[in-house]
């Protein structure tokens, strides 16, 4: 059965911002949770837009916020020669394990194709499985903030915006 997931701009659908943040505070606690160094709400809205980095996609179903995941010139900052990044991938856990991810990682894919990039990377502790599944390429493992993380990189391809159009700029 096909997943009805609709990949929308987070510059579209501003009220999802702050149950992102719940979710942002809750799965990366160290960095976003009242001790960390992050604001979520600011990096949140700092990729509300079109066009230019950092862009936030959300998966949302029957009008429920399900996903989200950006595209960032900058994330794994022990990396700042790579660039961009897919960053900030997550579904709600309830959900997971339905596709989700998945679809998140292709329309990021794609609005990087759109936006010219050769290559994007990721750093991941989770998401490894995905990533390859998708044709991503290990590049390292090693320390980053309180844990390990595995880049990848994978090239872009422009021709597949011909079959998969990236999210709609409204």
């Amino acid at each position: 059965m096909e997943l009805d997931l609709q990949i929308r701009l987070l510059a579209d659908v501003p009220d999802a911002i702050p149950k992102l943040c719940q979710w942002f505070e809750r799965e990366w606690a160290p960095y976003y949770g009242p001790e960390g160094p992050g604001d979520a709400k600011s990096d949140l809205v700092d990729s509300s837009r079109r066009g230019e980095l950092p862009i936030t996609l959300v998966g949302m179903q029957d009008g429920k916020l399900c996903g989200t995941a950006a595209l960032k010139m900058q994330s794994v900052t022990t990396h700042p020669d790579l660039s961009p990044w897919l960053a900030a991938l997550l579904v709600a856990p309830e959900l997971r394990g339905r596709g989700i991810g998945d679809r998140l990682t292709a329309a990021v894919e794609e609005l990087g194709a759109e936006l010219g990039f050769e290559w994007i990377y990721s750093g991941t502790d989770t998401a490894e499985s995905l990533l390859i599944r998708r044709g991503w390429e290990f590049l390292e493992r090693g320390p980053y903030f309180v844990s390990d993380v595995s880049i990848y990189r994978k090239r872009l391809d422009p021709t597949s915006l011909l079959s998969h159009p990236a999210p709609p700029r409204s």
